[in-house]
């Protein structure tokens, strides 16, 4: 049995992470999401990292040169720095390099860079010290959070920009989300009872190298989609059924013979929650042959997007447990300069991922649409009342609008190249762009198909007295729980909003997999 990392409660409902030599898994980061982290490291971890001082030690009290130990970096990789200079430069590689721009990287992406900056310390061949990855877990156990900038990184030489910014408050500098507000980073260095860091031979380079800031949103990004592949199934299933369409489309021989993992877990899902459907029922022998298509290939859709988030999650747990910073120290003091920063690995996927996320938006827009037509009897625009009412038509312009945004969103990053560093970065991945826009992609993903819901809840209340499905039918006394039918028009909004919230809380998908099973 492969061993994971170990994640517990701790008593101030922070997680407790314990880092040895066994991997992260998304399964893990998924449970203590949006909770501040507690890291231990094992004895035999602190060994490794101490070891791997010890030899930088060694190699700058020889002769030898060796790049970024005492060496510039990038362009500057052939100058030699004297050992009274060593430690000014570590600190310029954190201060020259804190350039970003734009919008704050979120509070739960931050604590994951921190993590896996953290995690990829412990294999003992960047070279840090002890203190160091001590300071960096102090401020991720006190959630003293920097303020890093979402822009400016290239994917290049992993995320410089967002990791030096992440590394500035270790050094005293910058500004720190704590307790609720945004601080100088001194100030709370002192009221945790740290001293700024001053960084030693590699330190710094260690720190502001690697892919963490991509990594983070792909975790994050992975961990919310793979409840979304789930909830999309059911919210379609009580679309099927407030349409009154067909199960056929669904019947395990037909996915047999095109067997594609992610159509066949899907079409799976359907047919376990359109169980027992008294709508179904009632059409038997109606005189409709076929749905559209959105009804009909919901396996084909969601399937294909469910393999493309299987192949980023592969990805994306291969690199948050992988050294991604240069260069790295072996045995015999060998130091080997490569390219492990690279980013493209995540680039491709995360541009992957959010085609695919934009798709499950695509067809549950098409959906809704299909709700308000009036299909198989239900009223148009799903109100009694319509004139002086315009029922639910203006929500599926937000799902429209959304969906087109997206369709700008998922031209692919990865496709562009900057040389930077006069010539010696002269192919980059752009891999931090694509993991920003891909949360965008994602979110917005996440409002169409909590409108569809919000449509398929109220086509459902005019299904009665006959009941949907089980998966459906739990699904949508979970929903009225929260948003009552709309009998005449009102701050519909507040209802996307409170959908929404109710989606990105998975209430649905609990009560579902409670009265179910879990699903595929």
């Amino acid at each position: 049995m492969t061993k994971h990392a170990t994640l517990r409660s701790a008593p101030d409902d922070a997680a407790a992470v314990l880092l040895d030599s066994s991997p992260l898994t998304l399964e893990q980061l998924d449970r203590v999401r949006g909770r501040p982290l507690s890291v231990a490291l094992s004895d035999a971890t602190w060994g490794r990292i101490e070891a791997g001082h010890e030899a930088v030690r060694r190699i700058v009290a020889g002769a030898a040169t060796a790049y970024g130990v005492n060496t510039g970096v990038g362009h500057l990789c052939t100058k030699r720095i004297p050992p009274d200079q060593l430690a000014t430069l570590q600190r310029n590689l954190i201060v020259s390099h804190a350039v970003g721009v734009g919008p704050a990287v979120p509070a739960d992406i931050v604590r994951w860079m921190m993590l896996f900056k953290a995690h990829a310390l412990t294999h003992g061949v960047s070279g840090v010290s002890r203190g160091v990855v001590e300071c960096l877990l102090a401020l991720l156990k006190d959630d003293a959070l920097p303020v890093i900038p979402s822009q400016g990184s290239l994917g290049a030489s992993g995320d410089l920009a967002p990791l030096a910014h992440m590394v500035l408050p270790m050094l005293g500098l910058g500004e720190v989300v704590w307790r609720g507000s945004t601080h100088p980073a001194r100030e709370v260095l002192r009221q945790i009872g740290r001293d700024p860091l001053v960084l030693g031979p590699k330190e710094g380079l260690a720190l502001v190298n690697g892919t963490q800031l991509m990594s983070a949103y792909a975790a994050h990004i992975a961990v919310r989609a793979r409840r979304l592949v789930k909830q999309a199934d059911i919210i379609a299933t009580m679309s099927l059924d407030g349409c009154a369409g067909s199960v056929k489309p669904f019947d395990e021989r037909l996915h047999r013979l095109r067997p594609h993992t992610g159509a066949v877990e899907s079409a799976e899902n359907v047919r376990r929650l359109m169980a027992d459907s008294e709508i179904l029922a009632s059409h038997a022998n109606c005189d409709r042959v076929q749905d559209p298509y959105s009804l009909r290939c919901i396996p084909q859709v969601h399937g294909a997007c469910r393999d493309a988030l299987r192949h980023a999650c592969e990805v994306i747990e291969t690199e948050i447990n992988s050294v991604t910073d240069n260069p790295l120290i072996f045995g015999d003091d060998d130091v080997v300069s490569g390219g492990l920063f690279h980013g493209e690995p995540l680039a491709l996927v995360l541009d992957y991922l959010a085609i695919a996320l934009a798709e499950l938006a695509s067809i549950s827009e098409r959906r809704t649409y299909l709700l308000l037509g009036g299909v198989a009897g239900l009223p148009q625009l799903l109100m009694k009342d319509t004139g002086v009412n315009t029922g639910l038509m203006i929500v599926q312009y937000t799902a429209a609008a959304l969906v087109s945004e997206n369709k700008g969103l998922c031209m692919p990053a990865s496709v562009d190249s900057i040389p930077t560093s006069l010539g010696q970065e002269d192919h980059v991945s752009m891999g931090a762009r694509a993991a920003v826009k891909c949360l965008q992609v994602l979110e917005n993903a996440e409002t169409v198909l909590a409108i569809e819901q919000l449509c398929a809840a109220q086509a459902l209340d005019f299904r009665a007295p006959l009941a949907p499905g089980l998966g459906p039918k739990i699904a949508h006394r979970v929903f009225r729980n929260v948003i009552s039918h709309a009998d005449a028009d009102r701050d519909y909004g507040r209802d996307i909003h409170s959908s929404l919230s109710l989606l990105r809380s998975a209430e649905v998908l609990a009560g579902v997999e409670q009265g179910l099973g879990l699903l595929r």
